[in-house]
């Protein structure tokens, strides 16, 4: 196995045991990224000389017995939409051409300081306001759709690029990529991890979270991202601590939602075949099925576009107005369509999501978490406009690809996306848990649980 194959826990243990060095490491995974890079296009920048020299420093760090966190050495990619001192942060588009970020954001200053090291940053939908990443291909299918609009990290992450990567969540722009390419991908409860420096699609729904190959990694990552910070208005004050899971796969006791609504309807059937699969193999493990109700179903799709289209389009009000052709045509079109909603609409979103969320709540009194489809239908084939369903309806690909991810961005609560299967063409399927608020811990428990008994996941076959 080359280095670049190994996971965050894997490749962090081999150079904690001094078995393998940072430098080892992130050149295979630079080598890597020169290899797989032309064909699938996961990275803005690649930072390769400074990730070279941070390599050297962590090495000698490491030789003096010296280790700055669990993150030692470990090669990353930030969405690029996420400040890294002295880097552009481009958010794909040709508005921020000339930006250049003066101060790490939070995040970028707490993977530095447990010594995670800086690949390069990762192609985004234009400033996160999309569902597919046109820029980034199908790290299974170059033909296919990489998902968005965190597309570029989870690409890096299922083709070696990257040994774990950030994304950013709106309405799933973390889960809706890893369930499409394959890998983890975590939305943690809003709040948790601190948004300062990074550029904000929708401000009331945005969160940051990691892309990563196991579950066990992406509970690393979060411990080291999670914890306040007064610079975000929306940071919970809360102090930071361990979320890495119960290494016991034994469920036994926990109650898991299964939904009697809205989650597996207008789903591919390969995808619900391969979800339900996975949640029999938790009922082996211990867990106890309960069925429940989906609330208020019928608002989720307007909540979210109420909330995300005002807010995005009044963050870009002054580019908007100043330079509007810089715009790709279909960020440009909703960013114009948020300013013709009237505030009322606005406002009743607000209300909607209230009320969601206090039915949310009721309903995660039944249980400790519950699993369902990440998205609807695997990755489609690059330019396909819409999905038709097996009763001729007929739905846009982003709409497709919100409609399960939203729910967790409106309430808030927590989701997991993990990998439980493929589709007869060989494209990945995720299954998502949802859990309490702070119950992160609980899903990374579960998630972790599922991993030990499903098959061994491939990676990407990039050539």
């Amino acid at each position: 196995m080359e280095p670049f194959e190994l996971s965050l826990v894997a490749a962090a243990d081999a150079i904690r045991q001094r078995r393998m060095s940072p430098v080892e490491l992130v050149d295979s995974v630079l080598d890597r990224v020169e290899q797989v890079e032309p064909q699938v296009g996961a990275y803005v920048t690649v930072t390769a000389e400074q990730a070279r020299r941070s390599a050297l420093e962590a090495e000698r760090e490491a030789a003096a017995g010296r280790f700055r966190g669990p993150l030692h050495g470990i090669p990353m990619g930030l969405k690029d939409l996420i400040d890294v001192a002295g880097l552009p942060t481009t958010a794909s588009s040709r508005v921020r051409a000339h930006h250049r970020a003066d101060a790490h954001s939070t995040v970028a200053a707490r993977l530095a300081a447990s010594g995670a090291i800086l690949v390069g940053k990762t192609h985004t939908h234009e400033f996160a306001y999309g569902l597919t990443t046109p820029q980034t291909r199908n790290a299974w299918d170059r033909g296919r759709v990489a998902g968005g609009s965190s597309g570029g990290s989870a690409v890096a992450v299922a083709a070696g690029a990257a040994t774990f990567a950030l994304g950013t969540d709106t309405g799933g722009s973390i889960r809706v990529p890893a369930a499409l390419n394959g890998v983890v991908g975590l939305k943690p409860t809003f709040g948790l991890v601190p948004r300062h420096g990074v550029t904000s699609l929708s401000w009331s729904l945005d969160h940051v979270g990691p892309l990563t190959r196991t579950v066990a990694d992406a509970a690393v990552v979060l411990s080291v991202l999670a914890g306040h910070d007064p610079r975000d208005p929306a940071s919970l004050p809360l102090p930071a601590w361990d979320h890495r899971p119960d290494v016991s796969a034994d469920l036994t006791g926990l109650r898991v939602g299964v939904p009697r609504t809205y989650y597996f309807d207008h789903v591919d059937p390969q995808v619900e075949v391969a979800v339900r699969r996975a949640i029999d193999q938790l009922e082996a493990l211990g867990a106890r099925l309960v069925e429940v109700e989906i609330p208020m179903t019928r608002y989720i799709q307007a909540t979210q576009w109420g909330l995300m289209v005002p807010e995005a389009t009044a963050y870009h009000e002054r580019t908007l107005r100043t330079v509007p052709d810089l715009y790709g045509a279909d960020v440009r079109v909703l960013l114009e369509a948020g300013e013709l909603m009237p505030a009322g609409d606005y406002l009743r979103a607000q209300r909607a999501r209230a009320l969601m969320r206090q039915e949310w709540a009721r309903m995660l009194e039944q249980v400790d978490v519950i699993a369902a489809p990440t998205v609807p239908t695997t990755a489609v084939p690059a330019g396909q406009q819409a999905v038709t369903w097996s009763d001729d309806g007929v739905e846009s690909v982003s709409d497709a690809y919100v409609r399960l991810s939203a729910p967790a961005n409106i309430t808030g609560v927590p989701s997991l996306s993990v990998p439980v299967g493929y589709d007869r063409a060989g494209m990945p399927i995720g299954m998502q848990l949802l859990g309490r608020p702070l119950g992160e811990a609980v899903l990374l428990r579960v998630g972790h649980a599922y991993e030990q008994f499903a098959p061994a996941r491939e990676m990407a076959p990039v050539a």
